[in-house]
């Protein structure tokens, strides 16, 4: 017992010595999700305030594919040291969770979930050169169009999870067409490529407000503040179609707590200093930050909202 004791003191040093002397070196934001979506444009974003306070320079890598799985899996099998921080979304906490039959990780297992860092409200987009100037008029044409295609982030996202809840209420069978996250999505669409898609506000507003698509819905509740005169998906008659989605960081499970909480703090200054905060609500996101005990509780809630959602749609991928 006197050996052990001696053990458990000696590793509790050690692992108070490595909370101390960290960072020593470079962080990896993983975004597992190709460059130019939300992820990406949130990472790097915190990225060189977090650099500045920390005292260690933070890189940015891109994993996209297998609807953010590949990025995920690094980071939950990488080195519980702080090293490697991943870049989540509603997606990866909590709808592949109840979406997917086969799953290299579990979120509440795998992960040290730090801190959200923005929410965002999801809007409907159309090609300008569709005739829907709203949702009634896109459920119109897609029910004598049967090549109507929407892109998502990928199969199983939440914004597939939005058009698969149009389709149920709407009656409508609209093709799903998969990306390798959103950014790609959005240049097919600019291009005429795809004809909508369900879009995170922030990464789809400067589009919205240069004429490049054209926004004909919200999904929440409530108009949003940054395109007030876009109808909800409520006042469209589909109530039922609501999505918001919340951008976050995760660390490795068994992260030691004083390298979690040394990560929380350079977060929320991150986001609390105005040049930062200002580049979120400028696109219409807003800034969240919880404790890791708070986020913890809000992505069990989240799996389950998620779960009835996806129950709701008959959406189930078997990879």
């Amino acid at each position: 017992m006197r050996h052990l004791s001696l053990l458990l003191t000696s590793l509790a040093a050690c692992t108070g010595l490595h909370a101390q002397n960290f960072p020593s070196k470079p962080i990896r934001f993983v975004v597992p999700f190709a460059a130019g979506g939300p992820s990406d444009i949130s990472a790097r974003n915190i990225a060189p305030r977090m650099t500045e306070l920390l005292g260690a320079s933070i890189v940015v890598d891109n994993r996209g594919g297998a609807s953010g799985f590949i990025g995920a899996e690094i980071v939950a099998k990488a080195l519980p040291d702080g090293y490697t921080v991943l870049v989540g979304t509603a997606s990866i906490t909590s709808i592949n969770m109840v979406v997917y039959l086969k799953r290299p990780y579990d979120t509440l297992r795998d992960f040290q979930p730090l801190t959200p860092l923005m929410s965002t409200a999801t809007l409907l987009v159309v090609h300008p050169s569709m005739p829907s100037r709203n949702v009634k008029d896109l459920v119109t044409l897609a029910k004598s169009r049967p090549d109507l295609a929407m892109a998502s982030g990928g199969t199983g996202s939440i914004l597939h999870l939005a058009l698969e809840l149009l389709n149920t209420q709407a009656g409508t069978k609209i093709t799903h067409v998969p990306y390798k996250g959103a950014g790609p999505a959005v240049i097919d669409l600019i291009g005429g490529q795809i004809n909508g898609m369900f879009v995170d506000l922030p990464v789809i507003s400067p589009y919205v407000k240069s004429g490049k698509v054209r926004a004909i819905s919200v999904a929440s509740p409530r108009r949003s503040a940054y395109f007030p005169d876009v109808p909800t998906t409520t006042e469209s008659g589909y109530p039922g179609v609501q999505v918001s989605n919340v951008y976050s960081l995760l660390l490795p499970a068994k992260t030691p707590r004083d390298i979690v909480m040394k990560l929380h703090d350079a977060t929320a200054k991150t986001m609390a200093t105005p040049d930062v905060r200002d580049k979120f609500t400028s696109v219409g996101a807003d800034p969240l930050i919880l404790s890791p005990e708070e986020f913890t509780v809000f992505i069990r809630k989240d799996i389950e909202v998620w779960a009835a959602v996806a129950k709701a749609s008959g959406v189930k991928v078997d990879q």
